[in-house]
């Protein structure tokens, strides 16, 4: 007699998706995009046609999707890349599992033109901020505490709440430090990316027009 499976129950809770698969973005400069991704996270193109291009820079079939439309919507809207900094979507968030990666990776943008918008230690993370050439921001990540317990507890602490946003770095300084054989937990403080010598922006302060 054929076994039968048991019909699954209603649930009652919201049931999380198991990866975020891929994102779309609409460009009128496709090349430049292709170029760029290729440049900052290794991608490589798997389909280009006229009308789409679909990229990927790990093992998902693809990560970025680019739909290709008429280069004269740059002009028609020559002020869409700023829209982010007023509504919408902000960033797309990336994590490197420790700190060497991530700096390692900005010395080998850096050395390619391509420098961040924004570097600062929010108290959780240590974060740079790039922007693609639509004006899309990506940022790249690592965690400063090894769980996501100790995270939860910072975020409850009265030095997160007196300043939630951070303070600015010099991610050059940092991997100075860690190349001279510092520790890489002592790295991840809010100010061990302050060059000495040098002001930081701290709090709001660390948010400016270019930054925003």
């Amino acid at each position: 007699m054929p076994s039968t499976t048991p019909s699954p129950a209603p649930v009652t809770t919201a049931l999380a998706p198991d990866l975020l698969a891929h994102f779309v973005v609409k460009t009128a400069r496709p090349t430049e995009m292709i170029e760029w991704y290729s440049t900052v996270l290794g991608a490589h193109v798997v389909h280009e046609d006229d009308q789409i291009a679909f990229i990927t820079w790990d093992d998902e079939s693809h990560r970025l999707a680019l739909v290709k439309v008429p280069s004269v919507l740059r002009y028609l809207f020559p002020l869409a890349r700023f829209r982010r900094k007023v509504y919408g979507v902000d960033h797309l968030a990336f994590t490197y599992n420790s700190l060497e990666p991530l700096l390692l990776n900005y010395e080998r943008l850096a050395a390619a033109g391509i420098t961040p918008v924004w570097s600062i230690n929010h108290g959780p993370t240590t974060s740079l901020y790039y922007e693609d050439p639509d004006g899309i921001r990506l940022e790249f990540q690592t965690e400063n505490f090894p769980t996501p317990e100790a995270t939860a507890e910072f975020f409850s602490s009265r030095e997160f709440e007196a300043n939630p946003i951070g303070v600015t770095i010099d991610p050059s300084y940092l991997l100075e430090r860690l190349r001279d054989g510092a520790a890489t937990e002592s790295l991840l403080r809010r100010d061990a990316g302050v060059r000495p010598g040098t002001r930081p922006r701290v709090n709001k302060r660390a948010i400016t027009l270019r930054t925003l």
